[in-house]
């Protein structure tokens, strides 16, 4: 069992202040509300691109400052001693708080009529056919900023939603009813917050589809796996995400390079010469081998995009990433640090890991071998299972490296293209052998998309659990790689080599130590990429995704497991 919630340290202070927009979220679905506001998560669909793409006039703030109520009330008097009639102000983008309602809000258009202040909310779809006439959580959002108008003083009895799909206006008005549910709604948020307990997903809820943070919520894998612990059996699990990304990464290993933008492109040139221009849009990471220079406009429009910036050394070691501010989960970091120091709970986790390293290993060799004269495959099978009863991190460390030194005897054997690449075991820094040097390359390349996996979850890279800390090391991508070196790492190699895809020309050799040539780097990147790409079934949910997404989806259910949520963690083994 996994550091249940209880036992892991938690978030207590909860923030004074509930975003309006974040209430209309709890009503929607608690869950979204608290991976929004208390994890810190968001994620873009075509839905948000749209609703921002709506909101681009109204988020554009009011050049002159709102009256306060008290200066409205005081109006100039005409000729004959008779108040003038007040002319209407309207407000954009205005910020407004509520201390004692607890609320906050950046309302889109303020209308101020005399004495009365009626906030207009803009929503990207049509307006529904309902007697309220909006749906309850589109209600609340509004009746949240009318509170806070009237707890700075303004008059506000309803309100108004601007539906842009249909291009109508809906009048709210704020009842006792809608006014009690809102602050019921605020109540019940805090308490989540203060809790810190996450929601349960929706089960096989229509909201889910729509929502923009599906990947990162996993509504299904997350009940299936649930399920499974309390015997409730296999549900359908929907495959709620792309099967692939559209964005990827954009490697630059021409030496003495430059990385520059140009409008929404960034552009690659070496001594005033273009070489390749690419949309921002497509590049979900880039990738810097050796000596490439990186200009100030383009790191700052990739990291304000949320696009890491990956640095290798020339023979392509993995040293650095540059990013944007860190992820805003602190409470997943909280539990990765107090499971990483509790040696029983570190030590479940390290164990499912090797033991769905050593089960891919055995099933690469099953696929591929023709026979097994020396039983290898029985071999691996039990090393797996002593795996899982290890008493100890030295125990596990012994059982891993068995199977690695059983692993690659075997793998040796399956190296049959049109040159002959021979392999003498595992060996690095520096590799003594073609089939070494690309192996090491690929590695390094499995532990880069990791770390960028588990840091876009919120993790910290840095802390593992069956790796240990040491200076400079991923560790925690280490971990997550071991189950992935067999199925992406080894199988490149195994296909690089079995289908001519490198020659002997790809390769350099100096001091006893082989290194990969410009040509057979570029090579290996290319049958990296296509693995990465290659949809395959998961085991555990049935659906088609890439090997990039399934990277993406592992690290999101380890953090339920060090959060709690599952009872273990689920390591992807294939068939």
């Amino acid at each position: 069992m996994s550091t249940t919630i209880e036992e892991t340290p938690r978030l207590t202070d909860v923030p004074e202040l509930i975003p309006a927009r974040m209430l209309n979220e709890f009503a929607y679905c608690p869950r979204l509300a608290y991976l929004e506001w208390v994890q810190g998560e968001f994620a873009d669909n075509l839905e948000t691109l749209e609703g921002r793409f709506g909101h681009r006039r109204v988020d554009q703030e009011s050049a002159a400052p709102l009256p306060a109520s008290d200066e409205r009330e005081s109006k100039p008097a005409d000729g004959d001693g008779q108040a003038a009639e007040f002319e209407p102000l309207h407000g954009r983008s205005v910020m407004l708080s509520a201390p004692e309602e607890g609320l906050i809000a950046k309302i889109d258009v303020l209308d101020l009529r005399s004495a009365e202040a009626v906030p207009v909310d803009y929503k990207r779809g049509k307006a529904p056919d309902l007697p309220e006439g909006a749906w309850e959580p589109e209600r609340v959002q509004l009746c949240a900023q009318g509170l806070i108008l009237r707890e700075n003083g303004y008059q506000c009895e309803g309100g108004i939603i601007y539906f842009i799909g249909s291009k109508r206006r809906v009048s709210i008005a704020f009842d006792e009813p809608l006014v009690e549910r809102t602050r019921d709604l605020v109540r019940a948020m805090r308490h989540m917050a203060a809790a810190g307990a996450m929601p349960s997903p929706l089960i096989d809820s229509p909201k889910c589809p729509r929502c923009s943070l599906v990947g990162i919520c996993l509504p299904d894998e997350t009940c299936l796996l649930r399920g499974q612990e309390q015997g409730d059996g296999k549900r359908e699990v929907r495959r709620l995400m792309p099967a692939r990304q559209e964005a990827t990464p954009l490697y630059v290993q021409e030496q003495g390079a430059s990385v520059g933008k140009s409008g929404e492109q960034l552009t690659v040139s070496r001594r005033r010469e273009t070489i390749c221009k690419t949309r921002l849009l497509d590049v979900s990471q880039v990738c810097l081998l050796g000596n490439v220079q990186v200009s100030a406009q383009a790191l700052r429009e990739i990291t304000a995009r949320g696009i890491p910036v990956c640095h290798f050394s020339y023979g392509g070691w993995f040293h650095a990433i540059t990013t944007g501010l860190a992820h805003n989960n602190v409470e997943l970091r909280i539990a990765q640090f107090a499971t990483a120091n509790d040696p029983a709970a570190a030590l479940r986790l390290a164990a499912k890991l090797v033991d769905a390293k050593v089960r891919n290993c055995r099933t690469l060799l099953r696929r591929h071998r023709e026979a097994d004269p020396d039983a290898l495959l029985p071999q691996l099978a039990r090393l797996a299972g002593k795996a899982l009863r290890a008493a100890d991190a030295a125990s596990l460390l012994g059982v891993e490296g068995t199977a690695a030194r059983l692993y690659f005897g075997g793998l040796a054997e399956l190296l049959k293209g049109p040159f002959r690449f021979q392999m003498d075991g595992r060996n690095r820094r520096p590799p003594r052998d073609p089939v070494n040097a690309m192996l090491s390359f690929v590695y390094a390349m499995l532990v880069k998309e990791l770390t960028v996996a588990v840091q876009a979850v919120g993790f910290d890279p840095m802390l593992g659990f069956f790796h240990r800390p040491r200076y400079g090391r991923p560790s925690l991508a280490l971990d997550l790689a071991e189950e992935f070196r067999p199925l992406i790492g080894d199988s490149v190699v195994l296909t690089l080599v079995n289908n001519g895809e490198v020659t002997p020309e790809s390769f350099i050799s100096r001091a006893g130590g082989v290194a990969l040539t410009t040509a057979g780097r570029r090579a290996v990147l290319k049958a990296f990429e296509r693995r990465l790409e290659t949809l395959v079934t998961h085991p555990l949910f049935g659906y088609r995704i890439s090997y990039r997404r399934i990277l993406e989806v592992q690290a999101r259910l380890l953090a339920r497991t060090v959060l709690g949520e599952i009872p273990e963690y689920p390591g992807f083994c294939t068939r």
